[in-house]
C-alpha cells in the first residue's frame, strides 16, 4: 500500500521509453485471447480502472490522464475511465469486484502487501508471459518484482516503491558535538545522549505500533518474520537472531530516549510528526515523509542518511513498501488491460509520478536519474540498492497485519508484561495459526 500505510505502511509513495515502447512490447507479447475468466479478449470498448485516492490527488490525476490519453490515441475505439477509491475501503471494494465480475474494473492499483491475498482470492490475472516480453521489465528492481510474484508467477507490475531511512537534526547534533551514527550501537548511544542533554526531546522517536520501523533492527541481526514459500510459511519471529533485534528496538522505549507511556502506542506517522514538529532529534521516516517534514518546524535543520547496520558502513535492511498495478482475471479485454497496465506502470509515467508526487520509481535506471535530480532521494535509493526486504508472500499476511500481531508483541515487551522470549513465542504462534488457516 502506499507508504506509510501499515499495510501499507502508509506505504509507498513515488525516463526513457514512452508509451510507444510499452505498447510495442505489449504488441510482441504472447497472444492471450481466451485467458480471461470470461473467455473473451475484446480489442475495443471501455476499460475501467480503480486507482487509490491520494491526500492531494490533482497531481496524480494529471499524470494518469496524460498516460491514458497516449493509450487511447494508440488504440482507436478504446475508452478508459478512471475511478479513484479511498485506500481505507479497498478491502470491501476488491472483495465485491472479485465476486461480481460484471461490476469489476479491468485494472486496479493495489498495495504490495495485498498481492498474495488477492491471488488466493482468484482476483488477479497471471501476466507472467506478458511481463517477460515487456522490454521495460528487465530494469525492475528485484524487490519490487518480488512484490508482484507469488509462487514464481507474476501478477501485475510494480507502480512505485517506498523505503525508510534515518532523519536527524543537524543543528542539535552540531550543538551537542554528536557525529552521525555509523552503527546501530552508535545510533542508540546518540539517542540517549540527546535525551540526557535535552530532556524535552525524544532522542530517536520510536513507536510500539511502528512495525516497519522495528523490522530493520530484526533483519540486520539475521532475523526473519517467517520462512517458507506460498502458503507453507512458518514464523521465525521467535528465533534467537530475531529476539536480539526485538530487544534492541524495545530498549529504546524508556525515559532515557522515548518514554513508554508516550511512545508505546505511536505509529510510524506519529514518529514522523514528532520529528517534523521539533519534538525529536531523530526518526525513521520514508522518502514519502519528506514533504511533510519540509512543511514542519525543522525545515532547513535536518539531513537524511541510510539507517545504519551493525557494522560501520553497513545499512540496515528496510521494508520495501509501495503499490502495484494488476489486471483482474475477470476482464473481457485482457490484451488491452495488460497494455494499459504497462502504460501506467511504464518508465515515463513513473518518472512523471515522482516529479508530481515524490513516489520512488521501481526501475533502477529511472530511480538513479531522479536521485541525480533530487539529492534528498539519494539515501533512500542507496538503502534500496543495499537490499530491502518484503513481507511473506502469503495471503495470511493481511490477517497478521490487521490483527496487530507484531505491535502487540512489541508493546508486551515495552510494558514489561512479557519478556522478549515469551512475547515473540506468542507472536510466532499467532502467525502460524494465520499461515495454517490461509493454507
Amino acid at each position: 500500500m502506499k507508504l506509510p500505510l501499515n499495510l501499507s505502511v502508509r506505504t509507498v509513495a513515488a525516463a526513457t521509453a514512452l508509451a510507444v515502447g510499452a505498447l510495442a512490447a505489449t504488441a510482441c507479447a504472447p497472444q492471450s485471447s481466451g485467458n480471461s475468466a470470461s473467455g473473451k479478449d475484446e480489442k475495443t470498448g471501455t476499460l475501467r480502472v480503480w486507482l487509490f485516492q491520494e491526500v492531494s490527488n490533482a497531481p496524480k490525476e494529471k499524470v494518469v490522464d496524460a498516460a491514458v490519453g497516449t493509450f487511447e490515441k494508440a488504440h482507436k475505439g478504446t475508452k478508459v475511465t478512471i475511478e479513484y477509491i479511498p485506500v481505507e475501503t479497498r478491502a470491501q471494494r476488491m472483495k465485491a469486484a472479485f465476486n461480481d465480475p460484471k461490476s469489476a474494473p479491468d485494472v486496479i492499483e493495489y498495495g504490495n502487501t495485498d498481492t498474495a491475498g488477492y491471488v488466493k482470492d482468484g482476483g488477479l490475472a497471471d501476466v507472467s508471459g506478458e511481463f517477460a516480453h515487456w522490454s521495460e521489465s528487465k530494469d525492475t528492481d528485484p524487490t519490487a518484482r518480488q512484490s508482484v510474484t507469488v509462487d514464481g508467477k507474476i501478477y501485475g507490475a510494480p507502480f512505485f516503491v517506498g523505503v525508510r531511512a534515518l532523519y536527524y537534526r543537524t543543528d542539535i547534533f552540531k550543538d551537542l558535538g554528536i557525529e552521525v551514527p555509523k552503527t546501530q550501537d552508535q545510533l542508540v548511544a546518540a539517542a540517549r545522549q540527546v535525551r540526557a542533554a535535552k530532556p524535552d526531546l525524544y532522542g530517536l522517536a520510536v513507536g510500539g505500533a511502528y512495525t516497519y520501523g522495528a523490522m530493520p533492527f530484526i533483519w540486520s541481526r539475521g532475523g526473519e518474520l517467517a520462512e517458507g514459500k506460498g502458503g507453507s510459511y512458518a514464523a521465525t519471529i521467535d528465533s534467537a537472531a530475531a529476539q536480539k533485534g526485538i530487544k534492541t528496538y524495545t530498549s529504546l522505549f524508556g525515559d532515557d530516549n522515548c518514554p513508554a507511556a508516550k511512545c508505546a502506542g505511536m505509529t510510524g506517522n506519529d514518529t514522523v510528526t514528532a520529528f517534523s514538529s521539533g519534538k525529536a532529534a531523530m526518526a525513521i521516516g520514508g522518502d514519502f515523509s519528506h514533504a511533510a517534514i519540509e512543511a514542519g518546524k525543522v525545515k532547513g535543520k535536518y539531513a537524511v542518511v541510510p539507517l545504519p547496520g551493525l557494522k560501520a558502513g553497513g545499512i540496515a535492511p528496510a521494508f520495501a513498501g509501495g503499490n502495484n498495478l494488476g489486471v483482474l482475471k475477470s476482464t473481457s479485454h485482457r490484451t488491452l488491460a495488460v497494455g494499459l497496465m504497462e502504460e501506467l506502470a511504464g518508465k515515463k509515467t513513473q518518472a512523471a509520478l515522482f516529479d508530481a508526487m515524490g513516489f520512488l520509481p521501481t526501475y533502477t535506471d529511472v530511480r538513479d536519474d531522479v536521485a541525480r535530480k533530487q539529492p534528498f532521494v539519494a539515501p533512500f535509493v542507496k538503502t534500496l540498492a543495499s537490499g530491502a526486504r518484503f513481507v511473506p508472500a502469503s495471503p495470511a499476511w493481511s490477517q497478521i497485519d490487521a490483527s496487530l500481531v507484531l505491535p502487540t508483541m512489541f508493546q508486551e515487551v515495552i510494558s514489561g508484561k512479557k519478556d522478549v522470549a515469551a512475547a515473540s513465542k506468542d507472536a510466532a504462534k499467532k502467525m502460524n495459526d494465520a499461515f495454517s488457516s490461509a493454507g
